[in-house]
């Protein structure tokens, strides 16, 4: 695998990405529904082996029943001159996410009763669901509540709730081992640009990256998800199969705007998974932010629970929750950029990389070779030939290459460019082969 990613390329593909974005924001996701499956064949377009498979209405899966589908034509609030208030033809955020459907006259006093806004963010539309309970209502900012007159308005929500399907990708890279690495993310909101649209965009861009190259290490298995009831429903199918072979996993999700990294640990903290993360982290971005697994709130708490307990973490840039953006109409396509999405696409990228080439070696010879009569001591870039004596040193049989990196202090990709040139010489061989 190549260990370098060009600017230009990350630059291309930075721009390539924002336009998914653009061109999948006006769709209607939820957990269900029309504007998931139309999102997932836009991914199938840059993806074409991506396999789209569903769950339907009804299924038992663990704890949970996969829900009615849900879809919806129009839904408005107009006042008795006949003036739409809202529209969700206008911002698909303006009706409650599974509506039941309405057709009702109401006073101002009782019509406040199905509204939603944010006070302290007088201008944002909130985005608000009710996918478990049977009910209806309109989100609107809090400047428009406020204009309102007290008259009699119109409510109407043209929906149907009906036994249908909850509909999901799944992508297979195979590999030259059967150990995968797990990669999720989710498709089930609305015009949220970071919080949905950032972990889409990014986990194809890197679904594109790894089906470029001619050999992976690891087979990599690649979901898109309804967030939640998606990663139940899969997991209820698969989830001794993953248990025995996902070796790390990643959720990824906010990966989109330009403010510092955030880092989300596995429940124990301490898997193959937290390691590289960290170790990339560390070593690759300048500032971020590590939480707590008791701040959780994506699909790791699913893929982390105790009697699954898979090995995932998450590497975000604004972390959900944390950015006032979040779940309004302000998380749109302004909130992430080209820049944001490249600059998270090459951490990925380095996750790849450190997690393909994170062999564990040991020597062939007795004591320390002689480099000189092989050209070795200008192998490395900084023509410091201590480096190579110092990895020799600790060749052991039990250091990884995250290992050696942090006891010798020298780049892991550097120290790439060594093990190349030890094995070439037949001085070295993988203790993983």
């Amino acid at each position: 695998m190549a260990l370098e990613t060009s600017e230009t390329y990350l630059t291309n593909v930075g721009k390539e990405m924002y336009k998914w974005a653009s061109d999948l924001f006006p769709l209607n996701r939820s957990i269900t529904g029309q504007g998931n499956r139309e999102s997932l064949e836009y991914l199938k377009k840059l993806l074409p082996d991506l396999k789209i498979n569903n769950f339907k209405s009804g299924e038992q899966v663990f704890d949970w029943t996969i829900p009615d589908e849900w879809h919806i034509d129009e839904g408005y609030i107009e006042d008795k001159y006949g003036n739409k208030i809202i529209d969700f033809k206008t911002n698909n955020l303006h009706v409650l996410g599974y509506s039941e459907p309405v057709d009702t006259w109401l006073t101002l006093d009782e019509l406040n009763n199905f509204l939603y806004s944010l006070p302290e963010q007088p201008n944002a539309i909130p985005y608000l669901t009710s996918y478990y309970k049977r009910r209806w209502g309109f989100c609107l900012t809090h400047e428009q509540r406020l204009s309102l007159k007290n008259m009699k308005y119109h409510a109407v929500i043209k929906s149907t709730l009906f036994k249908g399907q909850l509909d999901y990708g799944e992508l297979i890279i195979q590999g030259l081992q059967r150990e995968e690495v797990l990669l999720s993310t989710y498709i089930c909101h609305p015009s949220m640009a970071n919080n949905e649209l950032s972990g889409m965009v990014l986990t194809a861009a890197l679904a594109q990256f790894l089906s470029s190259m001619k050999s992976n290490r690891y087979t990599y298995r690649i979901l898109f998800i309804p967030e939640t009831i998606g990663s139940i429903a899969y997991l209820s199918h698969n989830w001794q199969y993953l248990k025995k072979y996902i070796i790390a996993g990643f959720v990824i999700t906010c990966v989109g705007d330009n403010n510092n990294y955030s880092f989300l640990p596995s429940r124990t903290g301490d898997t193959y998974a937290d390691k590289i993360a960290k170790f990339v982290l560390n070593n690759y971005v300048k500032e971020y932010k590590e939480y707590s697994f008791l701040e959780r709130g994506s699909d790791e708490r699913q893929y982390c629970t105790p009697l699954i307990d898979l090995p995932v973490v998450s590497i975000m840039r604004s972390k959900y929750g944390t950015y006032p953006e979040y779940h309004t109409s302000l998380d749109n396509l302004n909130f992430i950029s080209p820049l944001g999405l490249s600059n998270a696409l090459k951490i990925y990228i380095k996750i790849i990389q450190v997690l393909e080439n994170n062999y564990i070696y040991k020597p062939k010879i007795f004591c320390e070779p002689q480099l000189g009569k092989r050209g070795l001591y200008n192998t490395s870039s900084n023509d410091n030939p201590i480096d190579i004596v110092n990895l020799l040193a600790y060749l052991d049989g039990k250091n990884d290459l995250i290992d050696l990196s942090r006891l010798i202090n020298v780049d892991f990709f550097e120290i790439v460019n060594y093990i190349n040139a030890l094995v070439k010489e037949n001085l070295i061989n993988s203790v993983n082969e």
